[in-house]
C-alpha cells in the first residue's frame, strides 16, 4: 500500500511542476539558479515533428523557467484532439510565407512552427497580437537562463511561426499537454 502512496504523491509532485513552471514571464522574478545535477539533458537538439488535425486558434504565447530549463507555451483555445508542430534549429530565421530574413538574438535560432492559425479561420479576426519580425507581445526573457529572443514570424496557412533566440545549440523537448504545446530548452548539454 506504501508503494501506491509513494507513486501518488510521485505523479502529484510531477504534475505540480509542470503546471508551476508554465507560468507567464511577468510571474518569473529574479535569477534562475544553476541546474542541479539531477537536470536530464537527453532531450535531443535534432529536428521535431508532429501532425495533427487541430485548426484551433492560438490565443497566446508565455514563457517560464525552472532550474533545468526555459519554457516556451502556445495556448490554444479549446483544442482537444493533437496539434502539429515542427520544432528545430535553423541557421538563419525566414519568415513563412515571404522568404524574409528576421534577425533573431542568440548563439542558435529555434525555428517553432505550430499548426494554429493567429487569426479565427472563419471571421478573418486576429487571437494572437503577434506581427511579423517584432518580438512576442507580453514576452521578456530578462534573467533567462537559455531564452535569449523571441521574434514573431508568421501566421500563414493555418500555421504561426516563431524565432526563438537560445544560448546555444541545446537539448529540447516539445510536448502537448492539453491545450498546450509546450517547448523546453534545457540550460545545459
Amino acid at each position: 500500500m506504501r508503494r501506491w502512496g509513494t507513486a501518488a504523491a510521485a505523479l502529484a509532485l510531477t504534475a505540480a511542476g509542470l503546471v508551476a513552471t508554465a507560468g507567464t514571464a511577468d510571474a518569473a522574478s529574479g535569477p534562475t539558479s544553476r541546474a542541479p545535477s539531477a537536470c536530464s539533458t537527453a532531450w535531443g537538439s535534432g529536428t521535431t515533428s508532429a501532425t495533427g488535425p487541430s485548426t484551433t486558434p492560438l490565443k497566446n504565447i508565455r514563457t517560464g523557467r525552472s532550474a533545468c530549463y526555459d519554457r516556451m507555451v502556445f495556448d490554444l483555445g479549446g483544442t482537444s484532439g493533437k496539434v502539429g508542430y515542427h520544432v528545430g534549429y535553423v541557421d538563419r530565421f525566414h519568415q513563412d510565407g515571404s522568404g524574409r530574413v528576421i534577425p533573431v538574438k542568440g548563439g542558435a535560432i529555434l525555428e517553432v512552427f505550430v499548426s494554429a492559425p493567429s487569426y479565427d479561420a472563419q471571421t478573418g479576426e486576429q487571437t494572437y497580437a503577434g506581427r511579423a519580425g517584432k518580438p512576442l507581445p507580453g514576452v521578456r526573457l530578462t534573467g533567462y537562463e537559455t531564452f535569449r529572443d523571441a521574434e514573431f514570424g508568421a501566421s500563414f496557412e493555418g500555421q504561426t511561426q516563431v524565432g526563438l533566440g537560445t544560448r546555444a545549440k541545446l537539448p529540447f523537448r516539445v510536448f502537448q499537454f492539453g491545450n498546450r504545446l509546450v517547448v523546453d530548452v534545457a540550460h545545459h548539454r
